[in-house]
């Protein structure tokens, strides 16, 4: 298998009051193609300073990231915007959606920033809400629609450049338990196609949906569990409630 995404010696400090707290140390990850890995552990454990390390939304305060084949970690902001925009899907748990902008243009933006024609990115526009069966909701704002329907467009949006790899921070940390079961199956059947996915979540249950789950404390990895896409046993997720603790 290739890697998708590697990870070497990942260190994060940030400076509280004159005093270097350590957010990550030296955290060594990779993630192959067609990965779903999630990423749990505690609040204030790493997790999601990993994710936006990977993403270029923060800086390593040491370490190295690999894109593939590529050195990220040293690239310009204008260098990780062209990745984010090509390369990279992110879903957030806040949705970041645009509020006086449609959903079909909220899913559209993206691809027309990346280059496509109008054309070009309103057919993968129309695909992804026809995949995600968010049709109806084409002309709504973010504000009329609900968070299970704000989260798919936000998943449309992740992927309408068809990234290499998508991201998600809490994806269902705003979501009730049926709009996160129904957003865990379409990244199930995002996977199932073949998407690379790393999630971070503190919830085992939501973790239960990777094939890897990759266990976080005190900005170490702890551990990990192998899925390999089967429902976790009752074993499996006594072990990931138990991290916790």
């Amino acid at each position: 298998m290739t890697a998708v995404l590697r990870t070497i010696g990942l260190t994060r400090t940030y400076d509280s009051y004159g005093d270097d707290v350590p957010a990550l140390r030296g955290v060594d990850f990779t993630v192959e193609a067609g990965e779903f890995v999630a990423i749990i552990g505690p609040s204030g454990c790493g997790k999601s300073t990993l994710l936006h390390l990977i993403g270029g939304l923060d800086r390593p305060t040491s370490g190295e990231i690999y894109l593939g084949d590529r050195r990220v970690d040293r690239l310009s902001e204008a260098a990780w915007a062209v990745i984010r925009r090509r390369q990279l899907g992110y879903m957030f748990q806040s949705f970041n959606l645009i509020a006086n902008m449609s959903a079909s243009d909220n899913i559209e933006l993206p691809a027309l920033m990346a280059g496509f024609s109008p054309s070009e990115a309103r057919r993968r526009r129309e695909a992804l809400m026809a995949q995600l069966d968010i049709e109806p909701q084409s002309n709504m704002p973010p504000g009329r629609m609900s968070g299970g329907q704000q989260q798919r467009v936000a998943l449309a949006r992740a992927l309408i450049n068809e990234p290499a790899l998508l991201t998600a921070d809490e994806p269902t940390g705003n979501l009730d338990s049926q709009a996160t079961r129904d957003v865990l199956a379409v990244l199930k059947q995002c996977h199932a196609r073949g998407q690379t996915i790393v999630l971070v979540t503190h919830d085992p249950n939501v973790a239960s949906a990777a094939d890897r789950v990759v266990r976080m404390r005190d900005g170490e990895i702890i551990g990990e569990n192998l899925l390999e896409g089967r429902e976790p046993s009752s074993d499996t997720l006594r072990s990931l409630v138990n991290m916790e603790a």
